[in-house]
């Protein structure tokens, strides 16, 4: 931080502080003169705090009465992308069980906006819609997130208790390589020390995470993305699903991104625009089904359903439900 910089922060403490400081007396602690004081002051106004001069004998400088000002000072763009920040977070999937802290938070920074950056934020996120439903992830504990993120930052073994898909509780020591966030949840991927193995798991079906005590060495190879899409990829599913779907590789992505499917061109053909719609074989696993009937509707794309006959039926069945819905309109 620049001398003058930590002067005008110096000044924004003693006025803080409470009452009417002298010009006099805010030059003297700040070791500069009176004109300086005053290029200090313009500072803070041009930063949006409410410096209020005050005449006469015992005159000076003072803070607008009942103004509280955070530790944390923001600029404008910045206030606007940490809300911004906790408000996608929480749409997302990407916060922590501790839903209320993104909610005070959110309120705190809020409080002290500006009102014209108020405003434009109000404006903001009253033109802002989702695809998604809030409130619909399974986020982790705030601690376990945090705990486990001082293993994998000091390289430390850490024991957790587990409850698998299955709903089967377990005890395991995990040497955590890295924390990633895929698809509305948060995983950790590292080594079950028990059978020497690579495991990716969900941080939301951890209990309870505590540091053990020396370290490990982290393995060469992939990153802990990579680590954890390849998980997914080979991972045993109830479901195996072959789709062949109709369009551009943009258009399936952006429904079927890659870390749900893989594409392949049922027909390809040398020197073919890969911008033009044709047909492509698309292929993923699951636990469930229920979910992929409407991400097809809304891909509006000609598909046909390879495998399984459960999905063919449940696509069925939805288009039954919406001829219904439409006769009934």
């Amino acid at each position: 931080m620049s001398r003058p910089t930590g002067r005008v922060l110096t000044l924004l403490e003693l006025l803080q502080s409470g009452g009417t400081r002298t010009v006099a007396e805010l030059a003297d602690r700040l070791g500069v003169d009176g004109r300086t004081v005053r290029r200090y002051v313009g500072q803070l106004i041009d930063l949006d705090v409410p410096v209020e001069s005050v005449r006469g004998r015992y005159g000076g400088y003072r803070l607008a009465p009942g103004y509280r000002l955070p530790p944390l000072m923001l600029g404008d763009d910045e206030a606007l992308a940490v809300l911004l920040g906790l408000v996608a977070g929480r749409r997302t999937g990407l916060t922590t069980t501790e839903l209320t802290a993104g909610e005070t938070a959110s309120a705190k920074i809020r409080r002290v906006l500006p009102k014209h950056v108020a405003r434009r934020l109000d404006a903001l996120l009253e033109a802002l819609a989702f695809t998604d439903r809030p409130g619909g992830f399974d986020t982790p504990d705030a601690e376990v997130l945090l705990t486990v993120a001082d293993a994998v930052r000091h390289r430390r073994p850490v024991s957790v208790r587990y409850t698998d898909r299955e709903g089967r509780p377990s005890e395991r020591t995990l040497h955590p390589y890295g924390i990633v966030a895929h698809a509305g949840r948060w995983y950790v991927t590292g080594s079950d020390a028990r059978i020497g193995e690579d495991r990716t798991f969900r941080l939301d079906r951890i209990a309870e995470a505590r540091t053990l005590p020396g370290s490990f060495e982290m393995p060469a190879g992939p990153d802990p993305a990579e680590r954890v899409l390849s998980g997914f990829a080979t991972a045993a599913y109830r479901h195996e699903v072959t789709l062949r779907i109709h369009g551009t590789a943009e258009q399936i992505r952006a429904r079927l991104p890659a870390g749900v499917a893989t594409l392949e061109e049922d027909e390809p053909t040398a020197g073919r625009d890969p911008a033009a719609e044709r047909w492509l074989r698309v292929e993923l696993r699951a636990e469930r089904l229920d979910w992929l009937p409407p991400v097809l509707a809304a891909l509006d794309r000609p598909f046909v359903v390879e495998r399984p006959d459960e999905l063919r039926d449940l696509v069925a069945a939805l288009a039954a439900r919406l001829a219904s819905y439409a006769r009934q309109a």
